[in-house]
C-alpha cells in the first residue's frame, strides 16, 4: 500500500492542476446537486419491530386524521379564575379559532369542550392537529403557528405554542466557527507558516464541502435525521484537518532533509498517507458498523459520517499533494527554506535521514518536549500508569448511573418556544401532560373491540402512576379504539419508564383484542432500551475489530490488546464525565446547559464508534514510528522514546484541532448537539493526552521486547498491510532517488 500511495502522491503533484480542477468540478457539481435535490431532514425516530412503532403505523392507517403532527398551545390568564369569566372564554375561543384556520392545520380543540382547564381556572390547553407529519410542516406554517395569540398577549395573557411541530433542524452558526478559528491558530503555531496552515485548512474545507454537498444531494432520496448532517460536519472537518496535517508535517520534514518537493510528497503520502488511509478506514468501518444495531436512523447517521470521512481521506492523499506542489518550499518557515533547499547530503538509498536507525550516528535534535516527556514517562512508568488509571477511574465513577432517553422540550434551551410551552404546561397541569401516552385496542370485529376497550381503560386507570385516561375513540370501522393516557411523571422520568412497562404487563392478558402502547414518550423508551441492549454487542464488535486491525499493522499480540484496553478506559472516562455534566449537572453552567437530564439515547453507541476510529488514529501515528525504529535496530525502550519524540508534536496539534472543532458545537443551543460535541471533545482529550501519550509509552516501556512478540504461524497467516512503508523502503532502495 505504501508504494502505491507513494506513486499516487508523486502523480498528484505532477498533475496538480488537473487534480485541483477535478476536485473543484466535483465540489461545484455536488453543490448544484445539493441546491436542487436537497430534501427535508427528519426529526422523528422510527424503530421497526417495537410495539410503539407498530402502534404508530396502525394509528396512521386507522386514524389518518390523527396521524399528522400535533401541537399544544398553552394559555395562561393574568389571574386565577379568569378562564371562567365571559371575557376569558371569548378570548380563548378566539385563539382556538385562530389556530384552527392556520395553513396546514386540520383542526383545533376548544379546551372548554375537552375540559383542558386547570382547577384554578388560570391555565388552558388548546390541542392543534396538523395535516402532515412534523417533518412536512413548512417553515412558513411553523412561523404562523408560533405567532398565534398575539392579540391576547397584548392584553396581558401568555400564549405559548408548543408540541412536536416545533421540532426543526439545528442551525450551525457563527459559534461553531470559533472551533475552526482555534484549529487555524493551532496549525499556524505547529507549522510556523501561514502558507502551510492555510493550505491544510483549505484542503480540509474543500473535503468537508464535497462531503456535505454530496450528503445533501442524497437527502432528497434518503431520509436524514436532523442530527446526521451535524455529525457528518463535525467528523468531516476534524479528520480532514488532521489527515492533511499528518501528510503536510511529513512532507515538510522531507523538504528540510533536502528532498525535492515531488520526492518529498511521494514519501509523505507513502508513509504518513498509509497511516491516514488505515486510520480513516477504521473510522469508516466503526461508523458503518452501526448498521449491525439495525436501527434505521442510527444507520443513516453512521453512513453519512462515514461518507464524509471517506472523502476526507481521498482529499488528503490526492488534493493535499497537489496543493503542496503549488506551495513548493513556502510550506516551510522562512528561516528553514534556505536550509531546506541547500541541505548537505542526500539521504541513503531508499531512506531519508530521519528514517535511519537511531544507532547509525545520525545527528538528531532530541531536546524537544516529546523526547523529554517520553524519557520521563518511561523512567517513571509504574507510578505514571497507576496515577493515570486512578484518574481515569475517578472520571468513570458516574458512568454506571447513566440514563438514556430521547430528548423532550424540558431540556430545550431556556427561552425557546418549545421550552416556554413545556414549562407553562408543567406549571399549570403537571409534568405528565407534556408526555401523554396512547393505547390502541384493535381486533377483527367491532364487537370485540367494543368489549375490550372498557376493560383496557379500567386496567390502565388502576395502574400506579396514571393520572387520567380519556374515553376511547373508535375508527370508522369500529375495529380500533384509541385511549389517551396521562401519566403523573414527565416523559424522561424513571417513573414514566416503569409506568410504560407496568401498563404493558397489565393489558397483556386482555382477551379478544391486541393492545398496543405508543406515543412519543413510549417510542423514546423503546428506542433507548433497544440501544442499551445493542451497546454491549457493538462494544464487543469494536474491541474485537481493533485487536484484529492493529494485529495486522503491528505484527504483535500485546500491542493490540493494550490499545483495546486503552480504548475501553477512554470510553469509560468519557461516559463518566458526560454523565456528570449533562445528567447530574456538575459544572453544567460552564457548557451553557440550562437543565440537566438523561443523555440522548444514541449518544453512547455513537460515541463508541467515533472514539474507536479516532483512538486508532493516534495509536497508529505514534506506535507505527515505535515499530519502525525497533525493526531497524533500536532497543524497545529507545524505539518507544523515538516514537513519542517524533509524533508528540503532531499528535498534540491534531488532538487540539479535533477538540477545538468538536468543542465549537458545545456553543449550540440544541442540547443533543451540545452533548455530542462535549463528549467527543472530552473523549479525544482523554484518549490523546492521557491514554496514547502517557499510558501507552509507559506500558510499552514496561513490556519491553515482549510488546513486539507474535507467533510465527500467525505472522505468516496475517496479510502484510505495510503501514510503516517497508515495501516502499525496498522499492526506493532498488534505485537511487532521481529527484534528490
Amino acid at each position: 500500500m505504501a508504494t502505491l500511495l507513494y506513486r499516487l502522491g508523486r502523480a498528484s503533484l505532477r498533475h496538480r492542476r488537473l487534480v485541483a480542477v477535478v476536485w473543484l468540478v466535483v465540489l461545484v457539481g455536488l453543490g448544484i446537486a445539493a441546491a436542487t435535490l436537497r430534501g427535508p431532514t427528519a426529526s422523528n425516530f422510527t424503530m421497526p419491530g417495537t410495539e410503539s412503532q407498530r402502534a404508530i403505523d396502525l394509528l396512521a392507517e386507522r386514524f389518518p386524521a390523527a396521524s399528522g403532527a400535533t401541537g399544544t398551545i398553552a394559555v395562561k390568564a393574568p389571574a386565577d379564575g379568569q378562564l371562567a369569566t365571559p371575557e376569558g372564554q371569548a378570548l380563548v375561543k378566539q385563539v382556538t379559532q385562530e389556530a384552527a384556520t392556520l395553513p396546514g392545520v386540520v383542526g383545533a380543540v376548544d379546551p372548554y369542550q375537552s375540559q383542558a382547564i386547570s382547577p384554578n381556572g388560570r391555565y388552558a390547553l388548546i390541542q392543534v392537529q396538523f395535516a402532515g407529519r412534523a417533518d412536512d410542516v413548512t417553515d412558513d406554517q411553523r412561523d404562523a403557528y408560533e405567532q398565534v395569540g398575539a392579540q391576547a398577549e397584548a392584553q396581558g395573557w401568555q400564549i405559548a405554542p408548543g408540541g412536536e411541530v416545533l421540532g426543526g433542524e439545528p442551525e450551525v452558526g457563527s459559534t461553531e466557527a470559533l472551533g475552526v478559528l482555534v484549529a487555524a491558530i493551532v496549525l499556524v503555531i505547529t507549522f510556523g507558516s501561514l502558507v502551510a496552515a492555510g493550505m491544510t485548512m483549505l484542503n480540509a474545507l474543500i473535503g468537508v464541502g464535497v462531503g456535505m454537498a454530496g450528503l445533501y444531494a442524497l437527502s432528497g432520496a434518503i431520509e436524514l435525521t436532523s442530527t446526521a448532517p451535524i455529525l457528518a460536519l463535525m467528523l468531516g472537518l476534524a479528520v480532514g484537518i488532521d489527515y492533511s496535517l499528518f501528510i503536510t508535517s511529513r512532507h515538510r520534514q522531507h523538504l528540510i532533509e533536502g528532498l525535492s518537493p515531488e520526492e518529498a510528497v511521494g514519501r509523505a503520502v507513502g508513509t504518513a498517507g498509509s497511516a491516514v488511509v488505515f486510520a480513516g478506514a477504521t473510522v469508516v468501518i466503526a461508523l458503518a458498523g452501526l448498521a449491525v444495531v439495525d436501527i434505521p436512523f442510527l444507520t443513516v447517521m453512521g453512513l453519512a459520517a462515514a461518507g464524509t470521512v471517506s472523502i476526507a481521506v481521498l482529499v488528503a492523499i490526492t488534493l493535499a499533494p497537489a496543493l503542496l506542489g503549488f506551495a513548493g518550499h513556502r510550506v516551510l518557515p522562512r528561516r528553514l527554506r534556505r536550509a531546506g533547499s541547500t541541505a548537505g547530503t542526500a539521504p541513503a538509498k531508499g531512506m531519508a535521514p530521519a528514517e535511519e536507525p537511531t544507532g547509525s550516528g545520525t545527528a538528531e535534535d532530541r531536546s524537544g518536549f516529546g523526547f523529554r516527556w517520553a524519557r520521563l514517562v518511561t523512567r517513571l512508568r509504574v507510578p505514571v500508569i497507576l496515577v493515570a488509571l486512578l484518574g481515569l477511574g475517578l472520571l468513570a465513577v458516574p458512568a454506571p448511573d447513566m440514563r438514556l432517553a430521547l430528548p423532550d422540550a424540558s431540556t430545550a434551551a431556556a427561552g425557546s418556544p418549545a421550552r416556554v410551552n413545556n414549562d407553562l404546561v408543567r406549571e399549570g397541569f403537571g409534568p405528565g401532560f407534556t408526555g401523554r401516552l396512547a393505547v390502541l385496542v384493535t381486533s377483527d370485529s367491532p364487537q370485540a373491540t367494543a368489549a375490550a376497550a372498557p376493560q383496557v381503560a379500567q386496567l390502565v386507570q388502576a395502574t400506579d402512576g396514571v393520572l387520567a385516561v380519556a374515553p376511547p375513540q373508535t375508527d370508522p370501522t369500529g375495529r380500533t379504539a384509541l385511549l389517551g393516557v396521562i401519566p403523573r411523571s414527565g416523559p424522561t422520568d424513571e417513573a414514566t419508564e416503569e409506568l410504560v412497562h407496568d401498563i404493558r404487563r397489565q393489558v397483556a392478558d386482555v382477551d379478544g383484542a391486541d393492545v398496543l402502547l405508543t406515543g412519543a414518550t413510549a417510542i423514546g423508551i423503546d428506542v433507548s432500551e433497544k440501544l442499551s441492549d445493542a451497546l454491549p454487542v457493538y462494544l464487543l464488535l469494536v474491541v474485537g475489530l481493533s485487536i484484529l486491525l492493529l494485529m495486522l499493522v503491528f505484527r504483535s499480540i500485546l500491542v493490540p490488546v493494550k490499545a483495546a484496553l486503552g480504548f475501553l478506559l477512554t470510553v469509560a472516562a468519557t461516559f463518566g464525565i458526560t454523565v456528570a455534566v449533562f445528567q447530574e449537572g456538575t459544572l453544567a453552567g460552564l457548557v451553557g446547559l440550562d437543565t440537566p437530564g438523561p443523555l440522548v439515547s444514541f449518544l453512547p453507541i455513537l460515541l463508541i464508534g467515533i472514539l474507536f476510529g479516532l483512538a486508532m488514529d493516534y495509536e497508529v501515528f505514534l506506535v507505527s514510528r515505535m515499530r519502525e525504529d525497533y525493526v531497524h535496530g533500536d532497543t524497545a525502550r529507545q524505539a518507544t522514546i523515538n516514537g513519542m519524540g517524533h509524533g508528540a508534536r503532531v499528535v498534540t496539534a491534531a488532538a487540539l484541532i479535533m477538540i477545538s472543532v468538536f468543542g465549537g458545537f458545545v456553543f449550540l443551543d440544541d442540547p443533543v448537539i451540545k452533548s455530542m460535541g462535549f463528549a467527543l471533545a472530552a473523549g479525544v482529550a482523554i484518549d490523546a493526552f492521557v491514554v496514547r501519550m502517557t499510558i501507552v509509552p509507559a506500558v510499552m516501556s514496561l513490556l519491553n521486547t515482549a510488546a513486539w512478540w507474535i507467533p510465527r504461524w500467525l505472522d505468516k497467516v496475517l496479510p502484510n498491510v505495510d503501514v510503516e512503508g517497508e515495501g516502499l523502503r525496498t522499492h526506493l532502495a532498488e534505485k537511487e532517488p532521481a529527484n534528490v
